[in-house]
C-alpha cells in the first residue's frame, strides 16, 4: 500500500510538484526558465483542473511536475480529489511539494496522493509491477492522520469491491473480528438460530433463506469519554428477496454492505487514532435470498424493541436488519447515534451518487456533521423528517409496514422507519449513502467508493474534545 515519506528515499532530492491555478499561471511561468514557458505552450498547458505537466530538465529527463488546480481560488480550499489522479501521471521517482501549504489543505493533498494510487487487483494481475511515485509528506502534513486514513479508506474498499461469494456474513464478521483483535477490542459474533433466542428476530427473517447464516457483528472499544455508537447495514448481497430485482438492479449488490464498510473503516480510524470514546459497532450481515424459506409479503414480524412490522416488501430488507441493531444500540444511551446504509435507490434518484442523504433529529449535529463534510470535502446533504409521511408506513394488521405504497419521498420514509427504534433523547444521524463511484474520473475508477467516513471522524473528534 503507498505510504508517505518522511524523506526523500534516493541519493538526489525529491522533485518539485508545483501546484498551479489558472490565475497563477503566468506568474508560475514567468518564474521558471524560459524553456519551460516554451515547453508549457508547446504541451497546451493551461493549468486545468487534472491537467499535469512533466517539466525537463536539461538531458531530456524529469525535473519536476506542474498541476493544474483550474479555477481554485486558494489553495486553502485545496482538496484530495484535486490530487487524486496526480501519482498516475508522474514517473516512478520521489516528488514534494513546492507550496508551503495550510495544515488542512496539506492533509488533503496528502492523502488524495495516496488515494489515487488504490487499486482493486484481488482477482487479476496486477496491471503494473513497477514502484510508482512516491511523496515526501508535505510541511504541516500529519502523516500518521493521512496514512491512517488511507489504511481506513482502502480496506472500506476493498471490502465493497469484493463479491459476495467471498465475502459474506460470516466473511465479513471474520473482518470485523480481525480489526478488533488488532485493536484489543472486545467482540461478539450472534449467529443463526442464536439470533432468535437473543432477540433479533427481523436479522434472522432477513438472513434465513440464505445457505450463509446471518448474523450480528458487535465489537466495543475504549473505556472514557463520549458513548459513541456506529450502526452499518451488512448486507453482504440483496436479491429482493420474493420481490425479486430484477437483473440489471442486481448487478451491483455486493456493495449492499457498503455501509457496514464505511463503518468499519470509521471504528479503525477511530482506534488507530487513539480518539478518547468509548465506541461501539453493530453491523447486521446477512444475505437477502430466495428459497422456501425466505420471509414473504404479508409476513409479520417481531421486533427486538417489541413492536410488530407487517411486510409490503421483501426488497425493503436493509431497514429492517437496521432496526433490530438500532434498537439495541439505543438502549445503550449512546451520546452519539449513527447508522450508515446503502437504503433506498430513491436517494440516489434525488441526489445522484455523490452526495449522501443525511437525516438526523438534532438541527445542531446536524449543521456540524454538514459543516465537517465541506471541510474535509466529503460532502452530504440534508433531508427531512417530515413528520406528514408517517402514515405511509401505517399498517391494518401490525403496528407499523416497512414499506410504503406510494412511489413518493422513499428515502424520508426509510429514515422515518428507523426513527422508530431511536429514542428521542438520542442524538442520531442517519446517513442513505451509495458507497460506489459509477464513473471513471482522475484517481477514481469505477468501483467502491468510502463515502463520509472523514467527516464523521472530525465530527467524533471534535466532540471528543469539546468533552474533554
Amino acid at each position: 500500500m503507498a505510504a508517505l515519506l518522511k524523506h526523500s528515499t534516493t541519493d538526489s532530492p525529491a522533485l518539485p510538484v508545483w501546484l498551479v491555478t489558472e490565475g497563477t499561471l503566468e506568474a508560475w511561468l514567468a518564474a521558471q526558465a524560459p524553456a519551460v514557458g516554451r515547453w508549457a505552450a508547446e504541451s497546451g498547458f493551461k493549468a486545468e483542473r487534472h491537467r499535469v505537466l512533466l517539466v525537463p530538465d536539461a538531458r531530456g529527463g524529469v525535473a519536476g511536475a506542474a498541476l493544474g488546480l483550474g479555477r481554485l481560488a486558494d489553495l486553502a480550499e485545496l482538496s484530495l480529489w484535486h490530487a487524486a489522479g496526480l501519482a498516475d501521471r508522474l514517473p516512478a521517482a520521489d516528488f514534494r511539494c513546492v507550496e508551503n501549504l495550510p495544515a488542512e489543505a496539506a492533509n488533503q493533498f496528502a492523502l488524495g496522493f495516496l488515494y489515487g494510487q488504490y487499486r482493486f487487483e484481488r482477482y487479476r494481475r496486477p496491471l503494473s509491477t513497477t514502484r510508482g511515485a512516491r511523496l515526501v509528506a508535505p510541511a504541516n502534513c500529519d502523516p500518521i492522520y493521512v496514512e491512517a486514513t488511507q489504511r481506513a479508506l482502502s480496506w472500506s474498499r476493498d471490502l465493497i469491491n469484493t463479491p459476495a461469494s467471498d465475502l459474506g456474513p460470516r466473511e465479513l464478521a471474520a473482518e470485523a473480528v480481525g480489526l478488533a483483535q488488532q485493536f484489543a477490542a472486545r467482540h461478539r459474533v450472534i449467529e443463526g438460530e442464536e439470533l432468535l433466542s437473543q432477540n433479533f428476530p427481523m436479522i434472522h427473517a432477513v438472513g434465513r433463506a440464505s445457505s450463509k447464516p446471518p448474523c450480528l457483528i458487535d465489537l466495543t472499544w475504549g473505556n472514557s469519554g463520549p458513548r459513541v455508537t456506529l450502526v452499518g447495514k451488512g448486507v453482504c448481497f440483496d436479491s429482493g428477496g420474493l420481490d425479486l430485482k430484477n437483473a440489471q438492479s442486481m448487478l451491483l449488490m455486493k456493495k449492499d454492505m457498503g455501509g457496514a464498510a464505511c463503518v468499519l473503516a470509521l471504528a479503525r480510524l477511530i482506534m488507530e487514532m487513539q480518539l478518547p470514546v468509548q465506541l461501539r459497532v453493530l453491523i447486521p450481515a446477512v444475505e437477502n435470498s430466495v428459497s422456501g424459506d425466505a420471509y414473504r409479503p404479508g409476513d409479520v414480524l417481531a421486533t427486538r424493541k417489541g413492536c410488530t412490522v407487517e411486510i409490503g416488501n421483501t426488497d425493503a430488507e436493509g431497514r429492517l436488519v437496521l432496526a433490530d441493531a438500532m434498537a439495541e444500540a439505543d438502549a445503550g444511551q449512546p451520546d452519539l447515534l449513527i447508522d450508515l446504509a446503502t437504503l433506498t435507490g430513491a436517494a440516489r434518484v434525488a441526489l445522484g451518487p455523490e452526495l449522501p442523504a443525511l437525516y438526523s433529529n438534532d438541527e445542531s449535529l446536524c449543521a456540524d456533521v454538514l459543516r465537517h463534510g465541506r471541510e474535509q470535502h466529503d460532502p452530504l446533504w440534508p433531508m427531512p423528517l417530515w413528520a406528514a409521511y408517517e402514515e405511509d408506513l401505517a399498517s391494518k394488521v401490525a403496528d407499523l409496514g416497512n414499506a410504503s405504497a406510494s412511489t413518493f419521498a422513499g428515502s424520508v420514509i426509510a429514515a422515518l422507519f428507523l426513527r422508530r427504534f431511536v429514542a428521542e433523547r438520542t442524538p442520531w444521524l442517519h446517513i442513505d449513502l451509495f458507497a460506489w463511484n459509477p464513473k471513471e474520473r482522475p484517481g477514481r475508477p469505477v468501483g467502491a467508493e468510502a463515502q463520509t467516513v472523514r467527516a464523521l471522524f472530525a465530527l467524533i473528534k471534535e466532540r471528543c474534545r469539546a468533552r474533554h
